[in-house]
């Protein structure tokens, strides 16, 4: 394992890939579950890839070696007030943090202990925020708003703008400011180099601005050069027709139909400047991050179209 100053960033997702990215520095531990095509590409970037299982305590102590800076995250599963509580316990009794950087979901900061209109998922975060808290850990919580890399506004709307050139989702009149990944992977990566006393407890992060789907479209639409509309989706409907074909499991699936009812009753009608704050640029336009992925949403374009 590297010597003292070093970073162990748990989750390998999109979120985990870019801080590695960001670090810029050699043999960063990254603890994974399996030595798949996913651990090799982290070997690529330089990464030191740890096996382990954040249910283990054993395997978080191995990792926590000579580490003083933590990023954890997991994806959606069930097991994350699990992780978060061995993580918690062992860096307590193991480990010797400056930092540690908690990957959570804005929605937390809306829930109380008995609230109950959100997902299963969304409540293990919230218990997860009390466990990191009642640890003692230098704990640093990090709470982005809906992924614009999320299939909702990247596959599945590529699909509908490609077919009949509509948005078509089941968020009715509700407001959002998802944000990008690369934005969450920035602060991320900045809080881990950071000072410890130049560090808030909390950052909510979003996109620059909120805005209906109409809005959403509309850049859309600004973004692919075509015209791209609003089409409102019933949500039992699209839970049907659409998202029950992913073959996701039960807690996922849940987990983003919760998401889509609290869309349309405009819980996400929320935007922070906490990207520029801590990075000092600001968090990317839906346009600018459907402009740079063009391709993605329309098809590769044939030449004589491209100018």
């Amino acid at each position: 394992m590297p010597s003292r100053q070093s970073v162990l960033v748990t989750g390998a997702g999109g979120v985990g890939r870019a801080v590695i990215e960001h670090l810029r520095a050699d043999d960063v531990p990254v603890l994974v579950r399996r030595d798949d095509d996913r651990a090799a590409m982290l070997r690529r970037l330089g990464a030191e890839v740890v096996l382990g299982d954040l249910t283990r305590p054993e395997t978080v102590a191995a990792g926590l070696r000579d580490v003083d800076r933590m990023y954890f995250a997991m994806p959606v599963s069930r097991d994350h007030l699990l992780a978060a509580t061995v993580v918690a316990t062992v860096a307590r009794e193991y480990g010797d943090l400056d930092v540690l950087v908690g990957m959570s979901q804005m929605t937390v900061s809306q829930m109380t202990a008995t609230s109950t209109d959100e997902s299963h998922q969304q409540r293990l975060h919230w218990l997860a925020e009390q466990v990191l808290d009642w640890s003692g850990l230098p704990v640093v919580h990090v709470r982005p708003t809906s992924f614009l890399d999320n299939p909702l506004f990247t596959t599945l709307a590529a699909r509908s703008i490609r077919d009949d050139g509509t948005l078509a989702l089941p968020f009715g009149d509700g407001r959002t400011s998802p944000v990008a990944v690369a934005d969450v992977a920035r602060v991320v990566a900045a809080l881990l180099t950071g000072r410890r006393g130049h560090l808030d407890h909390v950052y909510e992060l979003t996109g620059p601005r909120v805005m209906d789907m109409t809005e959403m479209a509309g850049a859309y639409a600004r973004a692919l050069g075509r015209s791209v509309v609003y089409a409102d989706v019933p949500l039992e409907r699209w839970r049907e027709e659409v998202l029950s074909r992913a073959g996701l499991p039960a807690h996922v699936e849940d987990h983003i139909v919760t998401m889509c009812r609290l869309h349309r009753e405009n819980r996400y009608d929320r935007a922070t400047g906490d990207v520029e704050r801590v990075t000092g640029v600001p968090a990317q336009t839906v346009e600018e991050f459907v402009a740079a992925r063009r391709d993605q949403y329309l098809g590769p374009q044939p030449a004589d179209r491209l100018g």
